[in-house]
């Protein structure tokens, strides 16, 4: 019988988020993949485990490790991967490890658990129903003033991750982008001590003196009902193309930014 690879989630903060069922599987687990195996080895102390073996799989060296991992796993091992806090895969190491284990034929399985923007989007006190994550926003250049771009437009509420060095910076480039009267909820340090959520606008929010890790809420775009004229959508197509796009790319753009017909768009496009 082969192993299978686990994905668990850790407390993003409070070690006692750990449930038991987490404590169980990495307890059995032949080989527990880590960003670091200093934290992943106290949180291992903290629920009295002593893992066979731990190794280092972060964002340099995940590719490295699948042979490893295929491995345990041909051999009936069950392999655990986990992060330093929160969900692994979701902005942080474990998607490569996923897809090649399902290539190989080998079973994925998970234990839910925290992750951060899952905590955010709930106490932020914006819409739930639908929203986006982002993750960590590009840092700079072309590619950061097209994903900021693209926000602009986005109805659904939108979340995002951000260092503390780079927070109000990011904070001051949304709201040029999206306009300073998108609600925003700036959450700080989730589940630990000193969690703090801060609640406003993009133009007013006061953060104070940046610390511990973020994780932004904010609003969508409002919805405006009014029907969409074909010159509304010439205008957003040559906007599109002159930012770098191609043809193609700002047909789909524009039909998803403005919720109209592909075949419509590309109608007006070809005249362009």
């Amino acid at each position: 019988m082969s192993g299978t690879l686990w994905l668990v989630a850790t407390p993003i903060g409070n070690l006692g988020d750990l449930p038991p069922r987490a404590i169980e599987i990495l307890a059995g687990a032949t080989l527990v993949c880590c960003e670091d195996t200093r934290r992943t080895g106290k949180l291992l102390q903290h629920a009295g485990i002593r893992a066979e073996r731990l190794a280092i799989a972060n964002e340099h060296t995940e590719y490295h490790r699948i042979d490893g991992v295929l491995a345990a796993l041909g051999d009936g091992h069950d392999v655990a991967v986990v992060t330093d806090a929160g969900t692994p895969g979701i902005s942080d190491p474990g998607e490569r490890l996923v897809r090649a284990a399902i290539d190989a034929g080998f079973d994925v399985a998970a234990v839910p658990g925290p992750a951060a923007v899952i905590v955010a989007l709930t106490i932020s006190g914006l819409p739930t129903d639908r929203y986006v994550f982002e993750g960590f926003l590009p840092r700079s250049g072309r590619d950061r003033a097209r994903r900021l771009a693209d926000l602009a437009h986005e109805p659904r509420t939108i979340v995002l991750y951000e260092a503390p060095h780079r927070i109000e910076r990011t904070i001051a480039d949304l709201s040029e982008v999206l306009g300073g009267d998108r609600r925003v909820a700036v959450c700080r340090e989730l589940t630990k001590l000193y969690e703090e959520v801060v609640r406003g606008t993009l133009d007013t929010i006061e953060l104070g003196t940046p610390r511990g890790e973020y994780v932004l809420v904010v609003a969508g775009r409002p919805v405006d009902d009014t029907p969409v004229d074909d010159d509304t959508i010439r205008a957003a197509l040559r906007a599109e193309l002159a930012s770098g796009r191609t043809k193609k790319e700002a047909v789909t753009t524009v039909a998803a930014t403005l919720a109209v017909p592909k075949k419509r768009v590309y109608a007006l496009a070809i005249n362009i």
